[in-house]
């Protein structure tokens, strides 16, 4: 891509190199949600050398910073955590750390965060700014804890990225609503008489009733949702049972429901809950359902989209600019786009070859999504400053 080559060329070198160096360390480095102390510690550091004040142990164990003067500040948020993957890339940087890996690209979005704080206090900021270095993304309620340590106190607008595999470096994905989904939460217990395999009539089957419940449970989405709203039932775990010639009591299943809409959300909970009992019923064992909302949908503001779709023109090219991403993940970023008016993005970052997914032990990142992602977010910063003056 002769523009990606164009943007890198004018990029200065050393600091690209501390931007690859920064991410691989901690990418070697990884800690879990609410464990991130070493990664909050590497920011504050750095954040001081800024000639910053940052406040640590925002959320339990996130860090921000504000710079500027007074008035409703912009906020960029970057988030920290590692999940429990073994890592399976055979990278020279790959994580120190068994069962620890950051395979979602949480480590580069601290290393942008951070060059984007160098640059914009490397002269007066052009806003009043705060830099949040938030933990527990991966569903452990993060951004929920730093919103109640205040970390949205006197924020006017707020701004995140998130390294994307399945665009290439160079390229944005962005909407102008909403781009990621809502996450629910459910777990199912099923319960029966146990007994022994060789006499299944003797028992109240558990196992094959979970095998109906979790048939059943795709007819949500199938029959029950319109199909011009997209949603996704998804059953990702199923424990039961303690050897092969044995039928036991109870089966436990964990899954997911992710939708777009309120409304959606709304109706999801009763209709597996309909379906869970139903079945189990009909299979002559009793099921219960424990259901919950992880985050809302991330919906972005669409003046602020579009603030950052033209900036991200300017910068990247409008042919590298998607306007209509969205996706079925989740993200707590929409714990503040709930509450203030701000803009979430994807960064392209997929390498050549086989498909490196997100949450996947073969994860990584095409590096120079970096400095595209860190010349994005200065310029969307310095463009909102303005406009919203």
């Amino acid at each position: 891509m002769a523009s990606l080559e164009a943007l890198l060329a004018a990029f200065p070198s050393p600091e690209l190199d501390e931007l690859v160096a920064t991410r691989r360390d901690l990418h070697r480095h990884p800690e879990l949600a609410f464990e991130e102390r070493r990664t909050a510690g590497i920011a504050a550091g750095r954040l001081r050398s800024y000639g910053l004040a940052p406040r640590e142990g925002v959320g339990k164990t996130g860090v921000t910073a504000d710079a500027g003067g007074a008035g409703p500040r912009l906020m960029l948020r970057a988030d920290m955590d590692a999940l429990p993957l073994t890592e399976a890339t055979g990278a020279p940087y790959a994580s120190e750390a068994p069962g620890r890996m950051h395979a979602c690209g949480h480590d580069g979005h601290v290393a942008i965060a951070l060059a984007v704080a160098r640059r914009l206090t490397a002269t007066p900021p052009p806003a009043p700014l705060r830099f949040l270095f938030q933990p527990a993304e991966e569903g452990r309620g993060g951004a929920q804890a730093c919103a109640a340590d205040g970390v949205l106190d006197g924020v006017g607008a707020a701004f995140g990225l998130h390294l994307w595999t399945p665009l290439p470096a160079g390229r944005i994905g962005i909407n102008r609503g909403p781009l990621m989904a809502a996450v629910d939460q459910f777990e199912i217990t099923v319960e029966g008489r146990g007994g022994h395999g060789a006499a299944p009539h003797e028992t109240e089957d558990s196992i094959l009733a979970s095998a109906r419940i979790v048939d059943a449970l795709q007819s949500v989405v199938a029959r029950e949702i319109s199909p011009l709203e997209p949603a996704v039932v998804t059953v990702g775990s199923i424990h039961g049972g303690t050897a092969f010639n044995i039928i036991p009591g109870s089966v436990r299943m964990e899954g997911t429901a992710r939708s777009f809409t309120e409304a959606v959300g709304r109706a999801l909970p009763e209709k597996i809950r309909r379906i869970v009992e139903g079945t189990a019923s009909a299979c002559g064992v009793r099921a219960t359902l424990r259901y919950e909302r992880v985050n809302g949908a991330t919906i972005n503001d669409a003046k602020m989209a579009d603030l950052v779709i033209e900036t991200a023109s300017r910068v990247l090219g409008e042919e590298n600019v998607e306007t209509d991403t969205r996706t079925l993940g989740g993200e707590d970023m929409s714990v503040f786009l709930e509450r203030v008016p701000g803009c979430f993005f994807f960064v392209g970052c997929g390498l050549e070859g086989p498909p490196r997914a997100h949450h996947s032990p073969r994860f990584d990142v095409d590096e120079r999504a970096l400095a595209v992602g860190t010349l994005v977010m200065e310029a969307v910063v310095r463009e909102a400053a303005r406009r919203l003056a």
